[in-house]
């Protein structure tokens, strides 16, 4: 109980910065839009749908880079200790994923309506499924790059130390992301898309597992 207390306290805390400064769902919108404008004027006369699929992963994976890798990083040593006095480490990074997962839903929503709507041509036979699968990039992306976050912002160099730790992790992630996605763009049957929504889940388990197991160590240094 005292743990989802602290959560749900935590959670608020980031929304209200956020909402405060706006900064960073302003940022990664604008990239994704900027970016999205600038596929639609440079490939706008290529029509293989599964190009524009890969296309549109490459983009929320950047845009989660931006977005969610700043959550642990960009915290000053006084917000660190506060946090600390505040609540338990669980609950510090349960509230971050939580977050982070909101936040990267929101704006992979945004960008998938505005991507269909600039590119006529994109649109999957099976939306509910790219919806499924943008949901699952969601959930993937924050987890990984939040725990990633969480132990870069220990080191020096913690921009170099993000791109060395995340990199082994999110590319299977973004093989699995865009195989389901492919499905959809296909129109293929649910049936043939499981083992990629269970090895998602399973990815995610682990990575929030191995997360709640090392972050209390990292958090006490």
């Amino acid at each position: 109980m005292q743990l989802a207390k602290e959560v749900k306290y935590l959670i608020h805390k980031e929304v209200l910065l956020e909402w405060r400064s706006k900064y960073t769902i302003n940022g990664v919108l604008l990239y994704v839009v900027s970016t999205i404008f600038t596929c639609y004027l440079s490939f706008v006369s290529l029509g293989d749908k599964l190009a524009w699929n890969a296309l549109f992963w490459i983009i929320m994976l950047f845009a989660s880079i931006n977005g969610v890798s700043k959550s642990f990083l960009q915290e000053t040593k006084g917000q660190q200790l506060y946090s600390y006095i505040l609540a338990s480490p669980a609950a510090i990074l349960i509230s971050k994923t939580i977050y982070n997962t909101l936040l990267m839903l929101v704006l992979t929503t945004i960008a998938l309506g505005f991507y269909t709507l600039v590119f006529d041509s994109f649109t999957p036979p099976d939306m509910v499924l790219y919806y499924v699968a943008a949901i699952f990039g969601s959930m993937s992306f924050s987890t990984v790059f939040t725990m990633v976050s969480a132990i870069a912002s220990k080191a020096g160099n913690g921009g170099m130390l993000m791109a060395i730790l995340s990199f082994p992790i999110i590319i299977p992630v973004l093989i699995l992301l865009i195989k389901l996605a492919k499905n959809a763009v296909d129109g293929l049957p649910w049936e043939n898309s499981y083992d990629e929504i269970a090895m998602l889940l399973v990815v995610n388990v682990l990575v929030i597992a191995t997360s709640l197991l090392l972050f209390p160590y990292l958090w006490r240094d």
